[in-house]
């Protein structure tokens, strides 16, 4: 998998609180395993050549060359492609926005064949910006992606209304932010509880409702996270990353990230490091005795 991504490193929004989270531009090349996945933001797909299938949950969806997919937060997905025609895609994700769509679901796949030079010219332009970072450079991919979405109401005859995403509460922004700075502490629904000052029950149910997770299973896909990037960037045995992310045992890690990763840890750093040869690094006795 070919892959040039960006993130924004500033918190710029529009007046309506469109925030621009990140942007990629991928290309399969038969060496990766899709996993399903999803994101706190709103995410816009666009296939610029192939097929294949696009996965909502466990449900596929056959996918070809300018198709637009949108994704709104919280929707386990992943993209799967056809091997003799191999996906080549953009990604853009925004955050402040969701789209309501006429038939409630929570993703659409609009084909955009007949305004694909518009829409293009839109994807290419904000990669243009990243790439040359002149001075105003976020600012105008945002005005690019607004200048997307209404192309995109034209060309689908408004089939969607975009919307502003729901802000969690205080409370459950102040927890999120803990969980995310303190994953590798033990911590419980109770811990929680005490210290945003809410029932537990009360708790998890607004931490739902804003972030599509419960906290302690977003505490758990936090912790995944990390051992990911640790599989990839260090040489750690998993007992040690167990440790470092935070898990009561190897076991509950192995459990956990085949639950998520639907894949044991020894072979997503395998797949890894066959997909970039510069992550081979040497990997410790420890690690090797872990992953036979």
């Amino acid at each position: 998998m070919s892959n040039r991504s960006f993130r924004f490193s500033s918190d710029l929004s529009s007046s309506g609180n469109t925030v621009l989270v990140s942007a990629s531009s991928s290309r399969y090349e038969g060496d990766w395993s899709s996993i399903l996945h999803s994101h706190s933001f709103t995410e816009l797909f666009y296939v610029r050549e192939g097929k294949g299938n696009f996965l909502i949950g466990e449900k596929a969806f056959p996918i070809k060359k300018d198709d637009l997919i949108i994704i709104n937060p919280h929707v386990r997905h992943t993209e799967q492609s056809d091997k003799s025609q191999p996906l080549s895609y953009f990604t853009v994700g925004v955050d402040g926005i969701c789209f309501s769509f006429h038939d409630h679901e929570d993703f659409q796949i609009f084909n955009c064949r007949q305004k694909n030079k518009d829409l293009l010219f839109y994807f290419h332009s904000i990669f243009q910006e990243l790439d040359e970072k002149a001075d105003g450079y976020e600012q105008i991919c945002l005005n690019m992606l607004e200048s997307l979405t209404i192309q995109l109401k034209r060309i689908t005859d408004s089939a969607f209304e975009v919307m502003s995403a729901k802000k969690p509460s205080q409370e459950c922004a102040a927890v999120k932010r803990y969980l995310d700075s303190n994953y590798n502490q033990p911590i419980t629904l109770d811990d929680l509880a005490s210290m945003s000052h809410l029932n537990k029950y009360y708790l998890s149910h607004e931490f739902v409702k804003y972030y599509g997770i419960s906290p302690i299973n977003y505490l758990n896909r936090k912790r995944i996270e990390v051992c990911k990037e640790l599989l990839e960037t260090t040489d750690h045995g998993i007992s040690d990353i167990a440790h470092l992310t935070g898990f009561s045992s190897q076991s509950y890690l192995s459990q956990s990230f085949r639950k998520y990763c639907k894949m044991s840890a020894a072979t997503y750093r395998k797949l890894i490091r066959q997909a970039d040869p510069a992550k081979n690094i040497t990997v410790s006795r420890e690690s090797k005795k872990t992953n036979n």
